[in-house]
């Protein structure tokens, strides 16, 4: 199977997956933006504002969460890079309702960019909302999740529309 003409480079000349070769690409400053949200009962979200949640400080552990699952993404990502990340910032905010916003910012220097890192960690985020909230309300919903802006790279900037 002959891929050349494709953009699917995670797959090699007999069409099976591989581990992408970025020995080639050139250093660069990489960071990556995501958000989800997390969909609840205005009641569940004041609760959690007010830190009243039996578990903890929910905000406080997602935010830990979401640093860890960034540092592992290539164990969770079959054919992710491991990566030296410089730095992850996760933050959160409300529309003052029932959605929860989290944004994850990760930024490394690199042959290869840091996106998946950043979904990643918004995902651990609102899975552990949802884990430490799921007793006050099981009908929490996640997302959309989804890349908000990239740089660095050969393929350059990337901002998603409005």
């Amino acid at each position: 199977m002959d891929n050349t003409n494709s953009s699917l480079t995670h797959f090699n000349a007999e069409g099976r997956a591989r581990m992408v070769d970025v020995s080639d690409k050139s250093v660069t400053k990489r960071t990556a933006v995501a958000r989800t949200t997390v969909t609840m009962r205005p009641t569940t979200l004041a609760v959690i504002k007010e830190g009243k949640v039996g578990k903890g400080d929910v905000m406080a552990v997602a935010q830990v969460a979401g640093i860890m699952a960034a540092k592992q993404t290539s164990n969770w990502i079959p054919m992710c890079h491991p990566l030296p990340l410089s730095g992850i910032d996760i933050s959160f905010s409300d529309n003052g309702n029932n959605e929860l916003y989290i944004q994850g910012t990760v930024k490394t220097t690199g042959l290869t960019g840091v996106e998946m890192e950043a979904l990643t960690a918004v995902s651990a985020a609102a899975l552990t909302v949802y884990d430490m909230c799921k007793a006050i309300e099981k009908e929490m919903t996640i997302g959309p999740t989804l890349l908000i802006s990239k740089t660095g790279g050969k393929n350059g900037d990337y901002q998603a529309a409005d």
